[in-house]
């Protein structure tokens, strides 16, 4: 059996300065996607070492033995080669996704995963497909398109970056080399950018500006300006009406019969002379 992985070669980015607390989250996103990669690490040294290939762990579309590859596929490899050229790219987009979106990181991750396996088992070619660059599209898809869709600078500064760094991925989803899943490669863009648009209204939002706050507030209260003047004026009125006292009133309509009518507001003036002197003064 023929065996297709699915590497890609990626650049990295430096680490950007910032102060202590953005250090320290900035490490503690490095430091899981250090440990996948650790991982991945071990298990071909353990290849090596037996002298074996995993392959049979790998997705091998339609058939019952090749569901488990959806779980493990993305942890083998075919070799040093193959996963040195997926290294870089795991630590840069899992950092990325971790630092930036940490409430949904995990979530977005597991979806993409499941997602792609899936559909590589349903409908990918007859091979044992391996490797972890399927999971690899899915995060810089999702980083680029969340970014655009969520319409915050700092976010679309990302996706600028990702299209900057990771823009000659796009070859990668044709069926160019047979070597290589590019099956993968596109599931697995496929499910970045629906959790991009899935996910988009969780996670971190563009900051409102004050004139959108001041357009909430005025909508949501009971009443307007105009409408609180007006209830303040009709107050003072019915203050003013003869037999209308504090209290509740009362209106006789024509059979004779005493209807209880709505209290009256009353209002209270305070004021102080200006004569020396002259006490405060309230008028009821």
């Amino acid at each position: 059996m023929e065996v297709v992985h699915d590497a890609v070669e990626l650049p990295g980015i430096p680490e950007p300065e910032s102060k202590r607390g953005r250090q320290l989250r900035f490490r503690w996103s490095l430091l899981l996607p250090s440990v996948f990669v650790a991982l991945l690490w071990v298990i071909e040294l353990v290849q090596v070492f037996l002298e074996d290939r995993f392959t049979f762990l790998g997705i091998i579309p339609r058939t019952v033995d090749g569901l488990l590859g959806i779980i493990t596929g993305p942890l083998i490899h075919a070799g040093y080669e193959h996963l040195l050229s997926n290294t870089l790219p795991l630590l840069i987009v899992g950092t990325g996704l971790i630092y930036f979106y940490r409430q949904i990181a995990f979530r977005v991750l597991a979806m993409i995963w499941l997602f792609t396996g899936f559909w590589v088992w349903l409908s990918a070619r007859q091979e044992a497909h391996i490797g972890a660059s399927g999971l690899i599209y899915g995060l810089v898809c999702f980083l680029f398109f969340s970014g655009l869709l969520r319409k915050d600078t700092r976010l679309m500064a990302v996706s600028m970056l990702v299209t900057f760094l990771y823009g000659s991925l796009v070859w990668g989803i044709l069926p160019v080399d047979q070597s290589i899943s590019w099956e993968s490669h596109a599931f697995g863009s496929v499910a970045g950018i629906f959790c991009a648009i899935y996910y988009r209204k969780e996670g971190p939002q563009r900051p409102k500006a004050q004139w959108e706050i001041d357009e909430e507030l005025e909508k949501n209260s009971p009443q307007s300006e105009n409408e609180l003047e007006k209830v303040l004026i009709e107050s003072a009125e019915n203050e003013n009406e003869p037999g209308r006292g504090e209290g509740q009133s009362m209106a006789e309509p024509g059979d004779g019969s005493i209807v209880p009518t709505a209290p009256a507001m009353n209002i209270r003036y305070m004021y102080k002379e200006n004569s020396d002197g002259a006490a405060e003064k309230a008028k009821e």
